[in-house]
């Protein structure tokens, strides 16, 4: 009987350690932003700063919980882009830590002469169409729409989160990119071929300041 039950115990053991370890194993993650092993004062080569308006402020910083981009702008707009090639039907998660410290004033990303926002994040498609995330002064948390009014530029806009009431605080983010792709376009998403971090604040004439943490793409939400 002590033997059997040795057995029993021993198989229960193991079948427990079988699926934990299937559960860690199915977790995929597509890190694209870590700035744990950035040196001070030059980006890696895969990362690349498009400069649009005045003069990049871009640091690495280190706060509480880890390592992280700071990124400023004067009455400037400027981003860095890394190239990617994910498969959003297998990691179709896009998870980010992100703070943001100061906000363009009168920032509204509905119109061309407003639309500056202290963070966001786009994601480019193979198709060349655009989702972006955003932290803006003005729209409501929620709103979700086109945000080009030049032809042939697909870009839509999901506006993560709004105004001031969550500022100076690390917010953690995770959006299904395939579900919001399919929902701004109405097809299925194809390859994701870029991701961009971006902040202005030239149209309002402003400055804005945000905080970006580790940035990945993954099959669960977390």
């Amino acid at each position: 009987m002590r033997g059997l039950l040795k057995r029993v115990v021993l198989c229960a053991c193991l079948t427990a350690f079988i699926f934990l370890n299937l559960g860690r194993a199915s977790q995929l993650a597509i890190i694209v932003l870590n700035t744990l092993n950035w040196g001070s004062g030059r980006l890696p080569s895969d990362w690349q700063v498009k400069v649009v308006h005045g003069k990049p402020d871009i640091s690495v910083c280190s706060q509480g919980d880890g390592s992280c981009l700071h990124l400023k702008s004067a009455n400037s707009s400027f981003a860095l882009e890394h190239g990617v090639d994910v498969n959003p039907q297998e990691t179709r998660y896009l998870t980010w830590r992100w703070k943001v410290t100061q906000l363009p004033v009168g920032g509204d990303f509905r119109r061309a002469s407003t639309d500056d926002q202290a963070a966001q994040i786009l994601v480019a498609f193979a198709d060349r169409r655009i989702l972006t995330y955003i932290w803006d002064t003005t729209v409501p948390k929620g709103t979700a729409q086109q945000a080009s009014s030049i032809p042939l530029v697909h870009i839509y806009a999901v506006v993560c989160e709004s105004g001031a009431g969550d500022m100076n605080r690390w917010i953690f983010e995770a959006r299904d990119v395939a579900a919001d792709y399919q929902q701004a376009y109405g097809r299925p998403a194809p390859q994701v071929k870029g991701l961009r971090l971006q902040i202005n604040s030239q149209h309002t004439g402003t400055t804005a300041e945000s905080y970006f943490g580790e940035v990945a793409f993954r099959n669960t939400a977390q």
